[in-house]
Formats: C-alpha cells, sequence, structure tokens
C-alpha cells in the first residue's frame, strides 16, 4: 500500500463575510461560497507547485451548503478551481458535519493509497453568515440525531452542555470550578488566535479590543448585556462557543514516494485514526469523556508509531471549551479529570512541550464548519514544513503534528497523526 503526503495547502482568511443591513435585514455576499471554494483550491494547487493539469481528483468536504447558500450538487464545483484544465477530472463531495473535509481528506487518501490517482486536490468550504441566527441554529441542528435532539429544540451549544454536565458530575466539580476551568481555555484561544493572521477573531477583533487573553478577564465580564458573557446552554457560556464563520481551505495530496521527488516539503499522513460513534447521545452510558474519540487517537498513533510523548504540538476540535478539555484528556495529555487544571497550571501555551491550538482552534480562528478539517490540516502542514501562519512552537521546529477533528456531538471522530520527512 502506498503511503500518502501532503505536498500542498491553502487556508482563505476566516471571517463573517456579509454586510447586514440591521434596518432592512437585507444581507449582502461580500465573498461567495463559489469565491473561497476556487481561492482555496488554486491556492493548495500553487503552494505544491503543480498546475492544474497534474490533479487527476478532487473530493471536496462540505456539511450543509444547501441550507446556508442554497447549493448541493458541490463536486462538479471543484471544477471551477481551473476549468480549462480540471473539466472531466472526477469529483466526490462528503458530509460528516463539522469534519466534513477530513472525511474528504480521508477518502482521498484512501484513492491515493489504491493506486487508482496519484495528485489529489481536497477542499473544504462553508458559508455560514447568510442565514439568521435561527436558521443557522436549525441547520447545524440538522446535524444532531433529529427525531430525538434537533426536532426537541436541542442544539449544539446543549449537546455539548451535556457531556459538560457529565463531566462535572463524574468527576464532581461545581459549576463554578468548571467555568473557571473553561476560562482558561477561552483565554488562551484568544491570546493564539490574535497572533494568526487568517483568524476570524485576529488583530483587532472583539476579544483583541476587550484584552480577553486571561481567564480572570472573561469571568470578570458582567452577566449579560453588550460585551457580556451569558449562559447559552448551562452551563456553557458565549465565550465557551466557537464562531460563526465563513471560509474555506485545501491541500494536495501525492503519494508519498513521488512527493520526495517532487517537492521538498513533504508532510505524511502517518497514521488516520477514523472512528464513529452512535449518533443519539441518549444511547451513550458516559458523557463525560471522549470514548469514540479515545479509540480514533489510539488507532492514529498505532499506524503512524508513535506515543502521544513524540507529538510537538496538537490541533484539537475546540467547537465547545468543553471539549477541547476532553479531547485534551482523549489524546493522553492529561490524566481523565485533569486537564482543567493543567490549563489553569497554564500548559499547552507555545512554550509547551505539546502546544495546543497555536491557531487560536475553533473558537478563534473560527469554524466554517465544511472547512474546519482541512484548515487543521492545511495549518499543520505549515507547522511541520516551517511556514507557521501565526505561533509556533517554542521548543524548536516541530516534527510530528496530530489533528483531531469531530463531527457532531463527537459522533464521527477523526485523528490524523502527521510527519514531516
Amino acid at each position: 500500500m502506498s503511503r500518502v503526503s501532503i505536498i500542498g495547502a491553502y487556508n482563505t482568511k476566516f471571517g463573517a463575510f456579509v454586510e447586514k443591513n440591521r434596518e432592512t435585514g437585507e444581507v449582502k455576499d461580500t465573498k461567495s461560497y463559489y469565491e473561497l471554494l476556487v481561492e482555496a483550491g488554486q491556492g493548495a494547487i500553487e503552494d505544491a507547485g503543480l498546475s492544474s493539469n497534474e490533479i487527476d481528483g478532487i473530493w471536496i468536504g462540505s456539511c450543509s451548503p444547501s441550507l446556508f447558500v442554497n447549493q448541493e450538487h458541490v463536486g462538479p464545483l471543484g471544477l471551477e478551481v481551473d476549468p480549462d484544465s480540471l473539466r472531466f477530472v472526477p469529483t466526490t463531495r462528503t458530509e460528516g458535519a463539522c469534519a466534513s473535509s477530513s472525511v474528504a481528506l480521508y477518502n482521498a487518501v484512501f484513492a491515493v493509497e489504491s493506486g487508482r490517482f496519484k495528485r489529489v486536490l481536497v477542499i473544504g468550504v462553508e458559508k455560514m453568515n447568510l442565514v439568521d441566527t435561527a436558521q443557522m441554529t436549525h441547520n447545524l441542528a440538522c446535524s444532531s440525531f433529529w427525531p430525538e435532539e434537533g426536532a426537541k429544540g436541542m442544539t449544539f451549544p446543549g449537546l455539548f452542555a451535556e457531556y459538560a454536565k457529565g463531566y462535572m458530575a463524574h468527576y464532581a466539580y461545581t459549576e463554578d470550578k468548571l467555568r473557571h476551568m473553561l476560562a482558561y481555555i477561552s483565554a488562551l484561544a484568544y491570546r493564539n488566535g490574535v497572533a494568526n493572521p487568517l483568524a476570524h477573531f485576529g488583530k483587532g477583533s472583539p476579544p483583541d479590543r476587550m484584552k480577553l487573553f486571561s481567564a480572570e478577564a472573561i469571568l470578570n465580564l458582567p452577566e449579560n448585556g453588550k460585551g457580556g458573557n451569558p449562559l447559552i446552554a448551562p452551563p456553557l457560556r458565549l465565550h465557551d462557543c466557537s464562531l460563526v464563520t465563513d471560509g474555506a481551505a485545501a491541500l494536495v495530496l501525492a503519494p508519498t514516494d513521488e512527493a520526495r521527488k517532487i517537492s521538498d516539503r513533504v508532510v505524511e499522513i502517518a497514521g488516520i485514526g477514523m472512528v464513529t460513534e452512535r449518533l443519539p447521545i441518549s444511547v451513550r452510558s458516559n458523557m463525560y469523556e471522549l470514548v469514540a474519540g479515545k479509540v480514533a487517537v489510539q488507532r492514529s498513533f498505532q499506524e503512524a508509531g508513535v506515543q502521544i510523548e513524540d507529538v510537538d504540538f496538537a490541533e484539537v476540535h475546540d467547537c465547545f471549551t468543553i471539549n477541547q478539555l476532553l479531547s485534551t484528556e482523549a489524546l493522553g495529555l492529561c490524566k481523565d479529570g485533569q486537564a482543567g487544571w493543567a490549563y489553569q497550571e497554564g500548559r499547552f501555551g507555545p512554550d509547551d512541550r505539546c502546544p495546543i491550538n497555536l491557531s487560536g482552534g475553533l473558537k478563534a480562528k473560527g469554524h466554517p464548519v465544511g472547512a474546519t478539517g482541512c484548515s487543521m490540516h492545511a495549518l499543520s502542514f505549515k507547522q511541520l514544513v516551517g511556514e507557521p501562519i501565526g505561533l509556533s512552537p517554542l521548543n524548536g521546529q516541530p516534527e510530528i503534528g496530530v489533528v483531531f477533528n469531530v463531527g457532531g456531538s463527537a459522533a464521527t471522530n477523526c485523528v490524523t497523526t502527521l510527519k514531516r520527512l
């Protein structure tokens, strides 16, 4: 079986690319779904040092384009990256909620491993800000188990609040104690994000203007009102939630043997752990840990022949701060029940042995759901080839990174171990 490597990557700027008239309710699109997709694809091919006519397959991950932008049949849009060169290239669209483009990446890897494809393009894209808050909440709720969850008014903050409640109950943490732990995670995201020029909450953003770079600053925010930190789904608050973001990212893959011949910027996909949990949270007995996520970590590390001690940095799925805490434990960076204490002690910043979310994560970089998986891999690629976008680890050039991307209520779990060659 041929090994597969990343040889090029691109991440668009993330943000809310709309202009909204509060009086009329009119929404103007300032950077469309189609423009984001094409920009990312063109950027990744250029970064790989290839021409479009060398691409022989395209995979696109997108979560809910029909609900967000009235567009289904997304695969053929990949040809618009370069219509003259890519016409007649096979395309595939994948959906896995917030892990849609990690699923696209893995399917592309399997295709290259089969020998049928040689150089492939993977794109993740989502445009979320054209719809209002109610519609956006509904669109995302469609990735829950609808009969028991979305149809009953359960939102994604509500689903992850169930993990937070389970965690508090299992480890006997009070809501106030957990709130303090999660505030340290939010502050770390904001500190990292402000250094990322592509981040939705980067320089000049509300967290930067409000200087929300410490747990104390977040904890001292008022409960309600403008600039407050209200409860969204108890015990989770506004600053525990990731952003509603527009953006795209892309990767170019090739067999490792060929990649070494055409580029000196090669990052091998050394291990994949793709594990699916049952979708209804009502059938999960232990809502205090990422059970399937732990299996995905084990499988990815086993395939790559590494242990967590070998990993130099991690990008984890902080759709909500509780999930960053759970992901930290699932990776084995802390004992179960102890991650919150580690964050309070100042762990996992750029000077840590294994920094987490140097990009700012979904909390600050942004979370265009279909693009998130590709973005996590693209920025990790840039770290590993010595071209970091934003912060880099302070303990030397990293050689091994891990991406932990989840879809839905941690139902789809994608853990990738990446090695610089």
